[in-house]
């Protein structure tokens, strides 16, 4: 069948089973967006800036579990889309980013809009084409779906001319996909689980070490089973919330930097880590030489590359997590004892009895800890929480009931500020039946606000919780802990009318200063279904702990702070 470059990218996309894309048009990109306009097999939606067009995407994926699809132009374009590339790279998120690019006869000229958009993204993307050849075009399509998609996933950027989206030629779109340098390993060896389940069963102190990973995988029934059998502790990283389910009394809680005292201390003291799709990030370990110095590891990931790179490893497994865990279980089936390791778990209740994950609330000045709280109380297990990056999206990992996987969205390896917003947005595209809550601070709100616009005229009722504290929260509280309250630039008093921003582009907003009126006004905002911000004044000074200092053990944790 006879296409041109534009309609194959509109059928390949349609073939794919996406049902939304979005984007920014622009010059070189601008052939597709004519075949766009006469097409009817996927919705596209037109953000307000490339950034948030690659985070909307992202965050459809992550909600939904399928491959997000964003398309850009060229030369700033397709720059200002790079740092929506990076933070899906660095959660593995499946993502399919469509670049417009100069034509073939002026790459390298120096042309009007032209950057090298391939070498750009090298360091932040899974794979990236340039296509050179019509006829090419159809398989790179079906290769980056793959790509994306398969093993551990990634975003994956096809990069097309002008002159290739106009140019006539055959479209034969493959069914499937066999590249010989690609075969990501998902089965696990057996060899291997056989011996990992011997090192559960021989354990005194072992602890179930949950990551991203997990939640990529789907795997999260089968890791609650685990867990439930073998009566084994877990702690969940920041990207792996919601896994374990809130209120699970295995559930240690969240570990880190800013985890709570008993997750910290029980990886400080076990014996045996039990790694299910983690990758031992410095946020997590801490001082390396330090971390968890009496424990073996198995470390089950899909990315062999992850495995041994950070710590020394006894029990690796390269495989997918659902297919190990799955194997692991059969293999511990009535050989593992709970009652093994009962001591352990006394041990660890002690711990959260000694340091809970616990605030000291004020009836003076609301607490963020509080309105997260609160949140949970009121729409719980039927939202989605988003949330850009610093003190909020803490609080919000330590203090919200997260109940499933998929339920709570951030940027947790690259840290992008201004991802909260956008993210949303594509969230409450892909589950519309879902209450969406982006929690963000005063200075994060900022980055994308101008997706307010989108969300208005594509009627994407999301509520933007903003915790403000007139600072950058966390770079203030790192100068108040470590650099002797030098508060450089981090001062955020002069700040816009946020009731009146969202007002202005067709949104509601509200101010809240106290527990009523945020009841009210959250509740409020859930019925009125537009997108909302709501400006929450929160003590400007209240700091996230426990928190272990750059560089530090993972178990010297501040759990409080004196003047």
């Amino acid at each position: 069948m006879k296409m041109n470059g534009s309609q194959m990218v509109c059928e390949a996309i349609t073939r794919e089973g996406v049902k939304v894309v979005f984007g920014y048009p622009g010059g070189a990109i601008m052939n597709v967006y004519d075949e766009i306009y006469k097409q009817d097999g996927f919705k596209h939606i037109l953000n307000r800036h490339e950034q948030a067009s690659v985070h909307a995407a992202d965050g459809y994926a992550r909600a939904t579990g399928e491959v997000g699809v964003a398309m850009v132009t060229s030369g700033p374009g397709f720059t200002n889309a790079v740092t929506g590339l990076a933070t899906a790279y660095m959660d593995s998120i499946p993502l399919v980013v469509i670049s417009g690019q100069v034509p073939l006869s002026l790459i390298g000229t120096d042309g009007f809009q032209e950057i090298d958009a391939v070498g750009i993204s090298r360091p932040c993307t899974k794979h990236n084409y340039l296509v050179r050849d019509i006829n090419d075009l159809p398989r790179i399509l079906k290769e980056a779906f793959y790509l994306a998609r398969s093993g551990r996933p990634g975003p994956v950027l096809v990069d097309i001319p002008k002159d290739v989206t106009a140019e006539f030629g055959e479209f034969d779109y493959p069914d499937s996909v066999d590249m010989p340098t690609y075969k990501p390993s998902c089965k696990g060896n057996d060899r291997q689980i056989k011996k990992a389940a011997e090192a559960i069963i021989n354990a005194k102190k072992p602890l179930i070490y949950i990551g991203g990973g997990t939640v990529l995988s789907n795997a999260s029934e089968l890791v609650r089973e685990l867990a439930q059998m073998t009566q084994i502790p877990a702690v969940e990283t920041l990207m792996a919330r919601g896994v374990m389910g809130a209120g699970n009394p295995l559930l240690l809680g969240m570990l880190g930097m800013h985890g709570n005292y008993a997750s910290n201390m029980a990886m400080s003291e076990t014996d045996l880590i039990i790694s299910l799709g983690a990758r031992f990030d410095d946020r997590v370990t801490g001082k390396l030489s330090e971390f968890a110095r009496y424990a073996q590891i198995i470390h089950v990931d899909i990315d062999p590359a992850n495995i041994g790179k950070l710590v020394d490893v006894d029990y690796p497994i390269v495989g997918d997590i659902k297919i190990v865990v799955e194997k692991l279980i059969e293999q511990l089936q009535e050989r593992v004892n709970p009652k093994n390791y009962e001591s352990w778990r006394d041990v660890l209740k002690r711990y959260n009895t000694l340091h809970p994950q616990s605030f000291k609330d004020s009836d003076e000045v609301l607490k963020p800890q509080w309105v997260i709280e609160r949140i949970g109380k009121l729409v719980g297990k039927e939202a989605i929480i988003t949330s850009d990056v610093g003190q909020h999206q803490m609080w919000a990992a330590q203090h919200y009931p997260f109940d499933r996987a998929r339920q709570w969205i951030n940027s947790g390896g690259l840290g992008t500020m201004g991802f909260g917003f956008p993210a949303a947005l594509g969230a409450k595209v892909g589950c519309p039946d879902k209450v969406v809550i982006n929690i963000t601070g005063d200075g994060s709100i900022l980055m994308n606000m101008q997706e307010l616009v989108t969300a208005a005229e594509y009627e994407i009722p999301v509520i933007n919780v903003i915790l403000n504290n007139h600072y950058l929260g966390m770079v203030r509280q790192w100068q108040t802990f470590f650099y002797d309250k030098r508060y450089s630039e981090t001062d955020l008093s002069y700040q816009p009318n946020f009731k009146a921003l969202a007002e202005a582009c067709g949104g509601i907003g509200y101010d809240v200063t106290t527990k009523e009126e945020f009841d009210r006004v959250l509740l409020e905002a859930i019925e009125r279904k537009k997108v909302c911000f709501i400006n929450v004044a929160i003590d400007r000074l209240e700091n996230v702990l426990p928190m272990v200092p750059a560089g530090g053990a993972l178990y010297n944790m501040m759990l409080e702070h004196k003047d």
